[in-house]
């Protein structure tokens, strides 16, 4: 059932249209993006509730190289209090990524993440092993105000290591905010 709800997000983020909100945006979406600042910061929240509790925070910085193509970087924190076999954990990395904008409002996004993991293990000793990622999926931009926008993304871990903690087709969703983007 989850990889079906998954595959239907990341569908329904491929083929729905953004819809414009005034005349002005309409005659933009018809349109290439506006000319866009080089340089963009923001950064994400992350909340999970699959294998126990998960709550973090990624700040991103990145370029645009061209009106539709950037590059970025991030890094970030989190905090995990997992289900089974109990415990929690402080968890970092970094990555890097790249967003291709589809129209104004759409983008595909894809992403290489290494995080340092601490993992839970049997009696009271826990290990921490380096686990690296790669996700891929899309997301919607909302502008709020000036150079501000608001943005959701949906990722799914296509490379599923051994220690990776999303399940095959488990949706990554992220909520964030940006400056320039």
């Amino acid at each position: 059932m989850n990889r079906v709800l998954a595959a239907a997000a990341l569908a329904a983020l491929l083929v729905i249209p953004a819809a414009p909100v005034s005349a002005q945006d309409a005659q933009q979406d018809t349109a290439a993006p506006p000319p866009a600042r080089p340089v963009f910061y923001g950064g994400s929240i992350i909340l999970g509730f699959s294998g126990g509790f998960r709550i973090g925070a990624f700040p991103m910085v990145g370029i645009q190289l061209t009106p539709r193509l950037a590059v970025g970087t991030q890094a970030g924190v989190e905090y995990v209090n997992y289900e089974d076999p109990g415990g929690d954990a402080i968890n970092y990395g970094g990555a890097l990524f790249t967003r291709f904008r589809v129209n104004p409002r759409l983008y595909l996004h894809g992403e290489g993440q290494y995080l340092s993991y601490e993992l839970p293990a049997i009696g009271n000793t826990t290990d921490r092993e380096w686990v690296p990622f790669v996700l891929l999926g899309g997301g919607l931009v909302q502008p709020l105000s000036g150079r501000s926008s608001a943005y959701v993304e949906v990722l799914f871990d296509v490379l599923q290591h051994d220690d990776s903690p999303y399940d095959d087709w488990e949706p990554v969703v992220r909520v964030g905010v940006a400056v320039g983007y």
